[in-house]
């Protein structure tokens, strides 16, 4: 892989969406000095350095680097494993970190070039250090990959992140849930000794086996407790939601961000506006074709009847927020399902739904950024931001599904260093194996 260059690049393409704003910019150059870009501008009035490695993107659009708010690269994906409730009992933790490292360079080539991981659990116990280990690995430069936000995950006994990791029969580790305020305390500061960036919890049900989405997974003094001892380490807290007044409880918490469009009112709608809380809103898991591979990779037909019946509220949901000006950050959950790769999928949903398409790539990079509190040095392509930079032969205002297709990501820079070139004759990728090529372990 690239070490850090210091070299000066200058990329030129057919137009470029910088995110910051709404106009999109003809015949662009991109100075990159270093990590960092020093400038952009249209052709003609940029000069490029003498020495400059020139990146000649033809006609391509240039973007910055998207992110994914919500996904979990140690999941089973559909991609790689054969029926995940197998493969929960049969993978070690330690074998799963390189599918966790894999998962995430099948993002990071498709332009997505931060992850906030969601986290995961195990019959061993919570996966914070593993998935901080993966982290790790990929900022010391030993293997490419995207920029990695990890959370570690406070629960309740019985809670639906509970449910969801395990059956409800199969022993629990020491420590793999809490209870009340000073037991879920002790829980954060756990997570944030092992190294975790967020602190994820949940307050509501969900979409587990034989679990309920409108049962209460935490007292507000439980779930103020979580946001007091994160806040206080500085670490932003993610929340799992799927009710309105599940969004209430977030919002006099003090949450940063509200994880999932299922269920709400205008009262919590109101209230979510009015503090400016971001919500990612994970409607690619929803979708027909999520459902169905979850199907297909052992999911019960009371689990997939579930995710099919809370469809039509979600999509209603992103309607109404939308509408109101609620603050939208893209993130799509992906887990057992979609595709690991499949990301970009979300932002048609979100165009489907009544967003621009310039609006909707705002939400995983400019939105996402700052829902992160990351805008100072990612999310949009100006000068002092770093180098997160790719090219996407077509144009997304046009069709947004351009994203969608591998073979049309051209170009993904990270912090100056080109980690996918399909534009030279010196071709680059991260991932060198095709879907079909690798064997999917848990059905040998």
């Amino acid at each position: 892989m690239p070490a850090h260059s210091t070299s000066v690049k200058a990329i030129t393409g057919g137009r470029l969406i910088d995110a910051a704003g709404d106009t999109v910019m003809k015949d662009p150059v991109v100075i990159v000095e270093g990590r960092r870009i020093k400038t952009v501008g249209a052709r003609g009035a940029v000069r490029i350095p003498a020495g400059a490695q020139l990146i000649d993107a033809g006609d391509c659009t240039l973007l910055p680097g998207m992110i994914d708010c919500h996904v979990h690269v140690a999941a089973f994906n559909c991609l790689t494993f054969d029926n995940y409730r197998v493969a929960v009992f049969e993978v070690s933790p330690q074998l799963q970190m390189f599918y966790s490292l894999f998962h995430s360079q099948l993002i990071f080539e498709m332009g997505f070039t931060t992850l906030r991981d969601m986290g995961r659990g195990t019959p061993r116990g919570g996966y914070t250090a593993e998935l901080c280990a993966v982290r790790d690995a990929i900022n010391a430069g030993i293997m490419p990959g995207p920029r990695l936000i990890v959370s570690g995950r406070t629960m309740i006994t019985g809670s639906h992140f509970d449910l969801l990791t395990l059956p409800r029969a199969a022993k629990r580790e020491p420590g793999f849930t809490a209870d009340g305020p000073w037991d879920l305390r002790r829980a954060v500061r756990e997570h944030l000794r092992t190294g975790c960036d967020v602190v994820k919890t949940c307050v509501s049900g969900g979409v587990a086996d034989k679990s309920d989405h409108n049962v209460r997974n935490m007292t507000q003094e439980e779930l103020d407790a979580v946001v007091d001892e994160a806040h206080a380490f500085h670490k932003p807290v993610a929340v799992h939601c799927f009710t309105a007044d599940a969004q209430r409880m977030c919002i006099k918490a003090g949450v940063d961000t509200i994880e999932h469009m299922v269920y709400t009112d205008d009262d919590a709608i109101d209230r979510i506006r009015e503090a400016g809380t971001y919500v990612v809103p994970t409607l690619l898991h929803r979708s027909d074709h999520a459902i169905e591979l979850r199907r297909r990779h052992g999911a019960s037909e009371f689990l997939v009847k579930k995710m099919k019946a809370i469809q039509p509220a979600c999509y209603e949901t992103f309607r109404r927020m939308h509408a109101a000006g609620v603050r939208i950050a893209m993130g799509t959950d992906t887990t057992v399902d979609p595709e690991m790769g499949a990301n970009a999928k979300e932002l048609e949903l979100y165009v489907g739904l009544g967003m621009s398409p310039l609006e909707a790539i705002r939400t995983a990079t400019r939105n996402a950024a700052e829902a992160l509190g990351m805008l100072e040095d990612i999310g949009t392509l100006e000068p002092g931001k770093l180098a997160d930079v790719i090219a996407v032969d077509g144009d997304p205002l046009r069709s947004i599904r351009v994203l969608q297709d591998r073979s049309r990501v051209k170009l993904v820079m990270k912090e100056g260093d080109v980690f996918v070139d399909k534009l030279s004759a010196d071709r680059k990728y991260v991932v060198h194996p095709r879907p079909g090529q690798w064997k999917i372990i848990d059905s040998l």
